[in-house]
């Protein structure tokens, strides 16, 4: 099953966050950055937006991955903007960003002080005014073992639309930066990894609810210019999974994407997510990497039996795209940090490849930007037109 790669992947992050240190870490004990600033895609459409971060504290819920404490959340939420002079947010902050680099340069050669998340400029305003009102809401799920800000490129694109976006970190499986100078680092257990990947999905899946139940309590300002009656999902990995999952539990989520998720507890694909079994009756797109789709033959190591039960179970609106020329890490920020990384540093081409594949990275982009955003505003602001057309992106229906 192809999906055991991916799952490698996400270990070795996991690994690499556990090596790092589990306990909770002072901002002032992190070392500064001093390396490349990132240049972050502009979004498609020329229109402000602007950011700010929330932290949720769910306190009927014990946290799974610490039982000492109650479930604790940070989430940024990107929006259309009125700017009033408000400085660009960085990636990270100063403190944040070493530890964030650290953790999964490693995985392509470098060790983390190569990178400067803390000098990258995001493309938001950091605590703009909101512009307009009734915006629809898209939930985001970072994949695991990964922060949410992995997602950024995608995040301001659809803001830049029209969206207000929440992306969601979910504790305990990556470092989180929380307010008063506190970073948490991932506190999964290294063990039974069906039976803890399971609770991961659940509790991601409680985690996306949570924060739903959250914003409909919210009395803010920003809280009421969005239009909870119009709520979508967007996850990458094991994101695209807990969005299939809390659609199936939670009908106040409209469409949903899972970017190259298997839908599955075990590396075997054997024991698949009830999405899976069962199906949606609302739409739901499949955008994955080149030779990852529901159409695999049974026989080929490609073969993703998750994919294929949802196809063939799910009720309502569906759609299956293959990106060309990608790999699985192709639908996060990755895709336009390696090739930045990789110009600066001497990173062996096999290794660029090995991460993000052969497809050009600005096409990847664009491409992932379109269909995305087409998906979204076909069910969420009820805009028909025909899906864009690129020819790194091929339609298996």
């Amino acid at each position: 099953m192809r999906e055991t790669t991916v799952r490698l992947l996400t270990r070795l992050v996991l690994a690499t966050s556990l090596m790092l240190g589990m306990a909770g870490v002072p901002m002032a004990e992190a070392s500064q950055p001093a390396g490349l600033a990132l240049r972050v895609p502009r979004p498609t459409v020329a229109a402000p937006i602007g950011t700010t971060s929330l932290h949720l504290v769910d306190r009927g819920r014990q946290d799974p991955w610490t039982p000492s404490r109650v479930r604790e959340l940070m989430i940024s939420v990107v929006y259309p903007a009125i700017p009033h002079g408000e400085p660009r947010a960085t990636y990270t902050s100063k403190a944040f960003g070493p530890v964030l680099a650290a953790d999964w340069l490693p995985l392509i050669g470098l060790e983390g002080p190569e990178l400067d998340y803390a000098r990258t400029p995001t493309n938001a305003r950091l605590n703009a005014a909101v512009r307009g009102r009734n915006h629809p809401v898209i939930l985001y799920s970072p994949g695991f073992g990964t922060s949410r800000t992995f997602g950024t490129h995608q995040i301001e694109d659809l803001a830049s639309r029209g969206y207000i976006v929440v992306a969601i970190d979910h504790t305990g499986e990556a470092p989180v930066e929380f307010p008063g100078g506190r970073i948490e680092r991932a506190t999964i257990p290294p063990s039974d990894e069906t039976a803890v990947y399971r609770q991961a999905i659940q509790t991601r899946v409680a985690d996306l609810r949570f924060v739903l139940d959250e914003l409909a309590r919210s009395r803010s300002g920003l809280a009421k210019t969005m239009d909870l009656s119009r709520v979508g999902v967007l996850g990458f990995s094991a994101g695209g999974f807990a969005a299939a999952e809390a659609m199936l539990l939670d009908r106040r989520i409209d469409v949903g994407i899972n970017l190259d998720g298997a839908m599955v507890y075990d590396l075997d694909g054997k024991v698949l997510g009830e999405s899976a079994l069962r199906g949606l009756d609302r739409p739901f797109l499949l955008f994955g990497s080149e030779g990852h789709h529901h159409a695999v033959p049974a026989n080929s190591p490609d073969y993703d039996p998750s994919w294929a039960a949802f196809w063939q179970h799910q009720r309502g609106p569906k759609l299956d795209l293959n990106l060309l020329g990608s790999r699985h890490p192709s639908f996060a920020d990755y895709q336009f940090a390696i090739p930045q990384l990789a110009a600066a540093y001497p990173i062996p081409p096999e290794t660029v490849t090995a991460g993000i594949g052969t497809i050009n990275p600005d096409r990847s982009i664009k491409a992932q930007r379109a269909y995305i955003a087409a998906w979204f505003d076909t069910f969420l602001m009820h805009r028909s037109r025909p899906l864009p057309r690129y020819p790194e992106v091929r339609s298996i229906n």
